[in-house]
């Protein structure tokens, strides 16, 4: 692969379609299309429901992202999560299986890179997770099954919904910024809490609940992701796997990112510096990444395909102020207000971080955004 067939990072939802709502009055409006609002969506859809969604972003996958060939058919490496737990992970294993999707063993063979605990970088063996695997296509080709589900006339980008509102006694009404309106009989709230807290005028909300909203961190959103790609993994060649863990960084952990036959071959790190210092030097930090890669596994690193670094911390919809004023651990199981039904049933949140199960991850995203579809389809039922 050469570095002409590379470009800029892209999206996973490159089958979306824009369409009017020319005022119809809908089963569900969807907020957000990312993991677990598609999955709410998919999950409606399955059932027979009329859904509509609306994303504030021009592409749908929410902290799903990849980058892409040259002519955006192919992901060629991951720039928000990566791994799936199935051994470990009932729902993940549930949907996989369900739509389709193979995974692969994350490559693991090898020594490891150790760096900040002496002059001159360590080896050393470290095992691997048990049951941790990818998804082949990436995370982003479970993003486009769930588009191809709900169909691309239902999925809308480039929408930013600024209230929800009640309307009467049996809808809501969503706003939004074009001025359009949207009514519908429920509305499944699944962008991050705090985005959601702060851009979203909710009247109704009782303090409770703006608070537990207000709480919630985002997992990943200040955080980098860097995915570099090479011709051939040569650090295999050297008896290594691919992974760094340092004291000292720029990347404070890296892995091996290469296809399930190595092909294309890459790796990937989580990036250390604060988002400041990214934003002020964002060459410099290129270069401290090169310079790092070639320290750990020799010269050939320097020279990559391509280098793509992915800042969450400048994309405001996924990122708040007071995120980056207090970035987060990985988030615990959130209060239940944020599971439960509002608005006398017409409003459910569907978020990663609000999960019971795995929260920030993609298990989590999965099995919140199924159980607050399958909530508002029993509700309806009852109240019909």
């Amino acid at each position: 692969m050469s570095a002409q067939m590379l470009h800029s990072i892209a999206d996973a939802g490159q089958c979306t379609l824009h369409l009017n709502y020319h005022g119809a009055f809908l089963d569900t409006v969807v907020i957000g299309a990312g993991l677990s609002g598609l999955t709410a969506a998919a999950t409606l859809r399955g059932a027979g429901a009329d859904v509509s969604v609306v994303e504030a972003d021009a592409h749908i996958g929410g902290r799903i992202r990849s980058l892409r060939d040259i002519a955006g058919e192919h992901a060629v490496g991951d720039l928000g999560p990566t791994w799936v737990w199935p051994k470990y992970q009932p729902v993940a294993a549930r949907w996989l299986e369900r739509l389709g999707m193979a995974t692969f063993e994350q490559f693991s063979e090898g020594d490891a890179v150790i760096t900040g605990y002496g002059p001159t970088p360590l080896r050393q063996p470290v095992l691997s997770q048990d049951g941790m695997v990818r998804i082949q296509g990436g995370p982003s080709a479970l993003i486009e099954t769930l588009a191809n589900q709900i169909g691309g006339s239902c999925l809308r980008t480039s929408a930013r919904a600024v209230s929800v509102l009640q309307d009467g006694h049996k809808s809501v009404a969503i706003n939004l910024s074009s001025g359009e309106v949207i009514t519908a009989q429920r509305v499944i709230i699944s962008i991050p809490l705090r985005v959601a807290a702060t851009t979203l005028l909710l009247p109704w909300a009782p303090p409770a609940l703006k608070d537990a909203m207000l709480g919630m961190p985002t997992w990943m959103s200040t955080h980098a992701k860097a995915v570099v790609l090479y011709e051939r993994p040569f650090w295999r060649d050297a008896g290594l796997s691919g992974r760094i863990a340092s004291r000292v960084g720029p990347l404070i952990e890296a892995h091996d990112h290469s296809g399930v036959d190595g092909s294309p071959a890459a790796l990937f790190g989580f990036v250390g510096w604060s988002p400041e210092q990214r934003r002020n030097d964002p060459e410099g930090l290129r270069t401290a990444i090169l310079n790092q890669l070639a320290e750990c596994f020799g010269p050939h690193a320097a020279n990559p395909l391509e280098l793509a670094v992915q800042d969450w911390a400048t994309n405001p919809n996924i990122v708040t102020a007071s995120d980056l004023t207090h970035p987060a651990a990985h988030p615990d199981i959130g209060p239940s207000i944020l599971r439960a039904s509002h608005l006398n049933g017409r409003v459910r949140f569907a978020v990663s971080e609000a999960s019971e199960l795995s929260p920030g991850l993609i298990e989590g995203a999965l099995a919140i955004g199924e159980t607050a579809a399958l909530k508002c389809l029993s509700e309806t039922h009852l109240r019909d």
